[in-house]
C-alpha cells in the first residue's frame, strides 16, 4: 500500500499549511491518559480515563492505582513491573485485567513510560485502551492493508482535487503507471483518455453530493495498454472522517475486459443474425437487376459499413456470360449507398456508368482470385489502391476512409460482380467476422441478381417475340378508323400472352379482335402468336364470329394446358352493323355521339381451350362517329380494386369522347395503366366513319405507348 511521503506532492499536512482539524482515530480508541506518582498515588486522570475505568476524577485522584483499578491476586505483579519502570526508565507495554468501578474485569491494553518533571521527581505516564476496541481496529487496519495490497481488484484514494493519495498493486498495474508515480498526480494526469472524462465528472459529483457512483462500466485506453481497448467496473464512494469531514474519494475499479469482449462478441453475432435476417427478408424481392443491388446496399449501411458500392460485370448485364474478353473488366455501377451525406460519394462510381478498374484495384483483385480481400488499415498507398484514380483517393482522404472490404457477387459458380464497403465514422476496422457476414451477405444477393439477369434475358426475348409476333395495321380501313397500343408488364414481371388484330376481309370489311393467353413468359408469347395466326386464317376464310372462335377453341385445346379468352368482332361498312363474338374476355366499350359510354352486352362465353359450349354471336347497329373500345383485362384488372369499380373507370374516362382514337388510346392508359403493373395491355380502338370518307391505307403509329 502506497501513501504520501513527508514533503511529496501528495502532502496535504505540512506545517505550511496551518493547523488541521483532528483524525477520527484517537477518537475511535478512546486512549485514557493517567499519571501515577512515585509512590504509587494517582495524581492526573483524563477523561477518556473515566469512561475506560468508570471512576470520575475526584474518586481516582489521590488514590493508590494499584488497590482502585486491580484486583488483589494481579496487584503484585502490578507493582513489580510499576517499580521496574520507575527505577530503569524503560517503558512496559502490554495488556492486563483492571478491575472497573462495576465490579467488571476488563482487559486494558496499556503504554507506560516514566517522566521527569523539572525538579527531577519521577512519574509513570499510562495510556490505556480498551484491548477489544483495540484489537478490532487491528483487525480491520490488517484486512484493509492485505485487501488493498493483494487483491485483484483495484483501488485507490484521492483528495478533494482529484489527486491520487493511495494506490494499490492492481490499479497501478491496470494503468501501466508504478504506485509512486500516481501519488500526488491528478486523476486526469493519469487517465488522458477521453473516455475517462465522464469519470472525473461523476467524482467530482460523488464529492459534492455524497451519492455514490456503482458499477459503472467505462472502456478506454490507458497506458498498459494504449493500442486495445479495455473495460472495467467502476464505483466510487466519498470518504469522511469521525466528525463528517469530506477527506477525498475512494475509486474501485474491476477489469472486466474478459466479459466486455465476450458480450461484445455475442453481440456482434446477434447483429450478425439479424442482419443476415434482414438480408433475406429484403435482398430478391423483385427480379429487377439495379433494385437487388439497391436492396443489398440498404441492408449493409449503416449496419455494416458507412459506404457501400456494388458494380457487375457488364458482360454479365450485355450477354448472360462472365468472360471478359482480353483487358480489363468492365464493370457497371448498379447501386451507390452511405450512411450520412458525404463528399466521397463523388469517388464512387455513379449508378449506371461503365468503369474499367486498374489492376491493383480490389474489384480487379476479386475477378482474378474469386477470393474477397480485407484490408484493415487504409494508408496513402491503400486509399490510392481502391480508389478509382488520385482525384477519387483524395475525396476518399479527406472523407476518413480508413478501413475497406471487396467482396465477389459469386452465383452458380461464377463471378458476375463485385460489392465494395469502406468505413470512416465508424472508428473500428473490418475484421475477420465482418468479412464472414460481408461474404454471406454477397453470396445470397448474388444469387437474386444473377436471376434477376436471367429473368432479364428471358423476358427481352420473350418481349422481343411478342413485338414480332403482333401486327402492324393500317391507320385506316373502308368506314373505320384505328388506333392500338401494346404495353408489356413492369420490368421484373414476364411478358404475357396478350395481342390484338385489324383484318382486312372481302366486302370492305374488317376484322377487329383482342386475345389474352393465360400465362407469361416465351411460351405465352408462342401460343399468342399462334392463335392470332390460326385466327388471321380462319377469318380469310369468311366464317362469322361464333364459328371462328369454335374453330379456335378447338385449336387452343390441342395447345393444352393453355386457355385463353378472346373477343371477335367483324364491321361491315355497307350495313353498317358490327358482328362480335365473346370467349370468356371482359365486354367492349360502345361509345355514341350525345351518349354515355357503355359496356356492350354479350354472352360472355367461356375461355378458348375449355370446348363444350357453343359461342353466341351480337349484331350492333353503328352509326358514325361511334367509337368501340376493345382492350384486355391488364387495362382495369388490379389486385387491389374490384373490377366494377375499374370498369367504371374506364367509362368515365371515355366521357366526353375524344375526336381522336391516338388520344383516346393514350388517355386511357395513362389514367388507368399503373406504372408498376404485374400484366401486359392490348388496347384496341376504332371509330366508325361514312364509307365515302375511307383513305387508302396508311401506317399506324408504333404500338409502344
Amino acid at each position: 500500500m502506497s501513501v504520501a511521503r513527508q514533503g511529496g506532492p501528495g502532502r496535504t499536512d505540512s506545517p505550511e499549511e496551518g493547523a488541521a482539524g483532528p483524525s477520527g482515530l484517537l477518537d475511535l480508541l478512546g486512549v485514557a491518559a493517567v499519571l501515577v506518582q512515585a509512590d504509587g498515588r494517582i495524581d492526573m486522570w483524563s477523561p477518556q480515563a473515566e469512561e475506560l475505568f468508570g471512576y470520575a476524577r475526584g474518586e481516582a485522584v489521590g488514590q493508590y492505582a494499584a488497590p482502585l483499578l486491580l484486583h488483589p491476586e494481579h496487584r503484585d505483579e502490578a507493582i513489580m513491573l510499576f517499580a521496574g519502570v520507575m527505577e530503569t526508565g524503560q517503558g512496559w507495554a502490554g495488556a492486563f485485567p483492571v478491575r472497573h468501578k462495576d465490579g467488571s474485569t476488563r482487559m486494558v491494553e496499556f503504554r507506560n513510560m516514566r517522566l521527569t518533571d523539572s525538579r527531577g521527581d519521577h512519574y509513570a505516564l499510562g495510556l490505556a485502551t480498551d484491548r477489544s476496541t483495540l484489537r478490532r481496529v487491528e483487525r480491520g487496519l490488517a484486512l484493509s492493508t492485505r485487501l488493498v495490497t493483494q487483491a485483484p481488484v483495484g483501488l485507490s484514494v484521492l483528495d478533494t482535487d482529484l489527486r491520487f493519495v493511495v494506490v494499490n498493486p492492481a490499479l497501478a498495474s491496470m494503468h501501466g503507471i508504478p504506485e509512486d508515480d500516481h501519488v500526488g498526480r491528478s486523476f486526469r494526469e493519469i487517465l488522458p483518455d477521453a473516455s475517462f472524462l465522464s469519470v472525473e465528472a461523476a467524482m467530482r459529483r460523488v464529492l459534492a453530493t455524497g451519492v455514490p457512483l456503482v458499477d459503472e462500466q467505462v472502456v478506454g485506453r490507458t497506458a498498459a495498454t494504449p493500442d486495445a481497448d479495455h473495460a472495467w467496473m467502476m464505483s466510487v464512494y466519498r470518504l469522511e472522517d469521525h466528525h463528517g469531514h469530506v477527506l477525498g474519494v475512494a475509486d474501485v475499479v474491476v477489469d472486466v475486459t474478459d466479459r466486455y469482449r465476450e458480450a461484445r462478441k455475442a453481440d456482434r453475432a446477434q447483429q450478425r443474425l439479424r442482419l443476415m435476417a434482414k438480408g433475406s427478408a429484403r435482398i430478391g424481392t423483385t427480379l429487377d437487376v439495379e433494385r437487388t443491388a439497391r436492396e443489398l446496399a440498404d441492408v449493409l449501411v449503416p449496419d455494416l459499413a458507412d459506404m457501400v458500392a456494388v458494380d457487375l460485370l457488364d458482360s454479365v448485364l450485355q450477354t448472360g456470360r462472365t468472360d471478359v474478353g482480353e483487358g480489363p473488366a468492365l464493370f457497371r455501377a448498379l447501386a451507390v449507398k452511405t450512411a450520412y451525406p458525404t463528399d466521397a460519394t463523388q469517388a464512387l462510381i455513379p449508378p449506371g456508368h461503365l468503369t474499367a478498374y486498374h489492376a491493383d484495384h480490389p474489384a480487379a483483385h476479386c475477378i482474378r482470385t474469386r477470393k474477397p480481400l480485407l484490408i484493415t488499415h487504409l494508408d496513402a498507398g491503400g486509399l490510392a489502391r481502391v480508389a478509382a484514380d488520385s482525384h477519387a483517393a483524395r475525396l476518399l482522404a479527406q472523407a476518413g476512409v480508413h478501413t475497406d472490404m471487396a467482396v465477389p457477387l459469386i452465383a452458380r459458380e461464377h463471378v458476375i460482380g463485385v460489392m465494395g464497403l469502406a468505413r470512416a465514422r465508424n472508428p473500428h476496422p473490418f475484421d475477420e467476422d465482418d468479412l464472414a457476414l460481408a461474404c454471406e451477405l454477397a453470396s445470397c444477393a448474388a444469387l437474386s441478381i444473377d436471376n434477376a439477369v436471367l429473368h432479364q434475358h428471358i423476358r427481352s426475348a420473350a418481349e422481343t417475340l411478342q413485338r414480332s409476333l403482333l401486327p402492324k395495321p393500317s391507320r385506316h380501313h373502308p368506314g373505320l378508323e384505328v388506333a392500338a397500343r401494346y404495353l408489356p408488364a413492369e420490368a421484373f414481371s414476364e411478358v404475357g400472352g396478350d395481342w390484338y388484330d385489324v383484318i382486312p376481309l372481302d366486302g370492305d370489311r374488317t376484322a377487329l379482335t383482342v386475345g389474352d393467353v393465360m400465362g407469361s413468359g416465351i411460351p405465352a408469347a408462342t401460343t399468342m402468336g399462334r392463335l392470332r395466326t390460326a385466327t388471321s386464317t380462319l377469318a380469310d376464310l369468311g366464317l362469322p364470329p361464333a364459328r371462328i372462335l369454335t374453330h379456335l377453341d378447338k385449336i387452343t385445346r390441342g395447345l393444352d394446358p393453355y386457355f385463353a379468352t378472346c373477343l371477335y368482332a367483324v364491321y361491315d361498312p355497307h350495313h353498317a352493323q358490327l358482328h362480335l363474338a365473346c370467349a370468356g374476355h371482359l365486354p367492349p366499350v360502345l361509345v355514341r355521339p350525345g351518349r354515355g359510354p357503355e359496356l356492350i352486352n354479350l354472352s360472355t362465353g367461356i375461355p378458348l381451350g375449355v370446348g363444350g359450349v357453343p359461342f353466341e354471336a351480337t349484331t350492333l347497329d353503328l352509326e358514325p362517329g361511334d367509337q368501340l373500345i376493345l382492350y384486355t383485362d391488364g387495362l382495369v384488372e388490379t389486385r387491389h380494386d374490384p373490377i366494377d369499380r375499374r370498369l367504371d373507370g374506364l367509362l368515365r374516362l371515355l366521357s366526353p369522347p375524344s375526336s381522336s382514337t391516338e388520344e383516346t388510346c393514350d388517355r386511357l392508359l395513362q389514367h388507368l395503366r399503373h406504372p408498376a403493373a404485374h400484366d401486359d395491355v392490348a388496347l384496341l380502338i376504332a371509330r366508325v366513319h361514312p364509307l365515302t370518307a375511307a383513305r387508302g391505307p396508311e401506317p399506324v403509329r408504333p404500338t409502344q405507348a
